[in-house]
């Protein structure tokens, strides 16, 4: 049995088969309940987000996975086969750690996947579907990601416009719990913006939208973790002050917030500082506000800048990280080589000491029956001998005969080594 990863991402497959081969939570933890009493294909966890569907597990072969695949989507394995990538053993926990880690994510560096992974693991488990070797890869991956993100800074740099604007406002402001955030327009952009703020742990969001519907339905997103605040949209002036940080994106044709009004409301802030953000094109804050003392005001080309610029770091930090990742890999794996081989070891030693209490009881009985004490020993040695070196002598025969001839020379020059330097009885004082 073996540890295979197999699936599809974003670099292999278009968003319209991995539409057909995603799952949801419900369906999956179904499939993985009436397949843990199967015989050859009991022991996986199943990845599914927007971006990849991948099954992990431990079993003969990869074409078990991607037959169970196919079949549980309803799709033809010859129409899957081509954009199905699969790893087997170091390469497979390679990839898993580097998954997890957030390496081959669509945007580098983004922390999600991991509590999605953390998330499919959790499932698979409530399901019966994982074993104890199998939780002790994923744990291993875990540690990686952990090592990943506080050894490395491949997650440390802003490089989204919502992540960005949360950046800033740690940047100029030192006490974020205390913070009020007003949110011009309820779209995307600035839903984003929100809920980053919202995880800073600030004091409240109040958003302000031409629609009372979209508000609406971004404040009961919010709601669970801070404060909100609905106002109409023909408050804005009278409402700035209000604000620490603003960000605005209504796209509207004309500017939404004007010099004099922005003036007002530091003045009745008594001037203590105010972070603007303008993500609109066309531009929905006039540029003349940066004028302002206690004023900082960033446009959507000031944020890309540390985008690219934050990027590049990631990439740069991400070289770091995969060479941890490898490390990491193969030594997880050299471990369960190690434990794998202490297990036969262990039996090889249980047998060679069943081998001994055999011709030891035999001797025994010989010599209770009256027999030449000294041609007991003679034989016991002899015999205990030939039936302790016959499996080693095998080995060396075999090595001989295997078509890699280094296989031979190593085994050959471990036996020289026991011979030349042999264990030494110990002296047992009396």
């Amino acid at each position: 049995m073996k540890f295979f990863a197999l699936g599809v991402n974003h670099h292999t497959a278009s968003v319209e088969l991995r539409e057909r081969i995603a799952f949801n939570a419900e369906r999956l933890s179904l499939l993985l309940s009436e397949q843990k009493d199967t015989t050859n294909l009991s022991d996986l966890v199943v990845v599914s987000t927007c971006n990849r569907t991948e099954i992990y597990a431990i079993a003969d072969s990869a074409e078990i996975l991607l037959n169970w695949l196919a079949h549980t989507n309803r799709i033809d394995v010859t129409e899957l086969f081509n954009h199905v990538y699969r790893y087997e053993d170091i390469q497979a926990v390679t990839h898993l750690m580097r998954v997890a880690s957030g390496l081959d994510s669509l945007m580098l560096g983004e922390p999600q996947i991991l509590g999605q992974v953390k998330s499919a693991l959790a499932l698979a488990k409530q399901a019966g579907t994982v074993s104890k070797g199998l939780n002790h890869i994923f744990d291993y991956a875990f540690y990686a990601a952990k090592r990943v993100r506080s050894e490395t800074s491949v997650g440390s740099h802003a490089v989204s416009m919502g992540y960005s604007v949360a950046q800033l406002a740690h940047q100029v402001f030192s006490h974020p719990e205390k913070l009020v955030v007003l949110v011009v327009a309820a779209g995307e952009m600035n839903t984003l913006v929100a809920k980053h703020m919202a995880d800073m742990g600030i004091a409240k969001i109040i958003i302000c939208n031409r629609g009372h519907e979209r508000a609406e339905k971004l404040a009961s997103e919010l709601i669970p973790v801070v404060n909100v605040e609905i106002i109409p949209f023909d408050k804005l002036a009278e409402n700035l002050y209000r604000a620490d940080i603003i960000s605005s994106c209504t796209g509207s044709l004309h500017q939404v917030i004007a010099y004099q009004d922005v003036k007002k409301a530091l003045k009745q802030r008594r001037y203590q500082q105010m972070l603007l953000v303008d993500l609109a094109v066309p531009r929905d804050i006039d540029h003349k506000v940066d004028e302002l003392d206690g004023v900082y005001l960033y446009g959507v080309d000031d944020l890309q800048s540390v985008i690219d610029d934050n990027l590049a770091q990631r990439r740069q930090a991400a070289v770091e990280a995969e060479v941890m990742v490898n490390q990491l890999a193969t030594q997880l794996v050299a471990q369960q080589k190690v434990k794998q081989a202490s297990g036969i070891i262990q039996q090889y030693r249980d047998a060679g000491y069943a081998t001994q209490q055999q011709e030891l009881e035999l001797a025994l009985k010989q010599i209770s029956e009256g027999k030449d004490i000294q041609q007991i020993l003679t034989d016991f040695s002899h015999r205990l001998t030939q039936k302790l070196l016959h499996p080693t002598s095998i080995l060396l025969r075999d090595a001989v005969q295997a078509e890699d001839p280094d296989y031979f020379e190593r085994m050959k020059n471990t036996l020289e080594h026991v011979i030349e330097h042999p264990r030494k009885p110990k002296i047992v004082a009396k």
